[in-house]
């Protein structure tokens, strides 16, 4: 057995934590982990962290997980380094490879899980900055780092995230393009808003996106979503609701016609962020919403269901049917199968939870 596998096998086993349960608590599937833990499959640093993530900071537990992740990185980081090298040693990407590859990501992102993305974005991270010698690079770059802040785990408490997110800022800064500005502080406000974290942050990245331009853009809307999201979380329901009806018009003007992809704002995505923001209110007018992201989300992108799922529950818990708001959340992610969980979803997941505790 691999011993890397077989510490995580071990650290799992004295959480008393089944590969069943571990499987639907990460994003990944049961037959994967498994073959990771008999050594069929080799373990990567995102799978190692997840492990860490789950079953919490015990010093038994962490110790195995940090040897096994010794064992890993380095492995990853040599990969990353000739990856790098060997792109140095070849011919660059021109300016148009890179939009095409980026544009690529936006549509991944909105169908594969976290794990899939990341390393693929490391290693062309690791590429396109040798070659930021124009500002449109610099522009292809702030948004890359945008999504792969967005795939980083929360075991760092999303400092990782966060860094990623203000390294955008500053690349999107470089670029001097206005919108790239904008839309970088807008999307990484509206990541953490949407989940309930780092409210301060999501609040200052949406304020700095709203300062820089009161022209109507895809990352204005994303800003204003932000404070909304950020206003219904800390309870403050007139603020929320307010600045929702003002994202509401900037939607009306530049809503996208691309229906499948992270750098796109379509009808359906839009009804989504309505609706969860709604349901953390209590708000009635969070059914229409959930109602008409249903009616008008394309079929082939079954997460985004189970948000609005998990929005229903949310929405029952908060209007005080705890108990039944709780039980549709988690069979709603139950019936998703495992390897398409999310990040997002966990956390709605757990937002239920809290409120239907402090209900009971």
């Amino acid at each position: 057995m691999d011993h890397v596998g077989a510490r995580l096998r071990m650290a799992r086993t004295d959480a008393a934590v089944t590969l069943t349960q571990m499987a639907a608590r990460t994003n990944y599937s049961k037959s994967h982990l498994c073959n990771v833990e008999l050594g069929k499959r080799p373990a990567t640093p995102d799978l190692v962290l997840a492990y860490e993530r789950v079953l919490g900071d015990r010093v038994q537990r962490r110790d195995a997980l940090v040897l096994a992740a010794a064992v890993v990185v380095p492995s990853a980081v040599a990969e990353l380094i000739q990856h790098g090298f060997a792109a140095a040693m070849g011919p660059r990407r021109g300016v148009d490879d890179w939009v095409a590859r980026a544009e690529a990501y936006g549509q991944d992102y909105m169908s594969l899980g976290a794990a899939e993305l990341q390393g693929r974005l490391a290693s062309d991270l690791v590429v396109l900055q040798q070659e930021l010698n124009n500002p449109h690079l610099w522009a292809v770059a702030a948004r890359l780092m945008t999504v792969y802040g967005k795939t980083l785990p929360t075991n760092d408490g999303r400092r990782g995230a966060i860094r990623s997110y203000e390294m955008a800022a500053i690349a999107a800064d470089r670029s001097a393009d206005l919108a790239t500005r904008v839309w970088v502080r807008g999307r990484a406000a509206l990541a953490l808003a949407y989940e309930g974290a780092h409210l301060a942050v999501a609040a200052r990245l949406a304020g700095q996106a709203v300062a820089l331009s009161d022209r109507p853009s895809l990352g204005r809307l994303t800003a204003l979503t932000a404070q909304a999201h950020v206003a219904a979380v800390r309870g403050d329901a007139t603020t929320a609701l307010h600045t929702l009806d003002e994202a509401r018009r900037v939607f009306a003007v530049v809503g996208s016609e691309e229906q499948v992809s992270d750098f796109a704002v379509p009808e359906w995505r839009f009804h989504t962020f309505e609706s969860m923001l709604l349901s953390r209110l209590g708000h009635p007018g969070a059914v229409a919403a959930q109602e008409a992201a249903d009616r008008t989300r394309p079929a082939r992108l079954p997460r985004f269901a189970t948000h609005i799922e998990l929005h229903r529950g949310l929405l029952m818990a908060s209007a005080g049917d705890a108990a039944g708001g709780l039980r549709y959340a988690r069979r709603a992610l139950e019936r998703l199968p495992a390897h398409r969980h999310s990040l997002s979803l966990r956390l709605m997941l757990a937002e239920v939870e809290r409120v239907a505790a402090a209900a009971t």
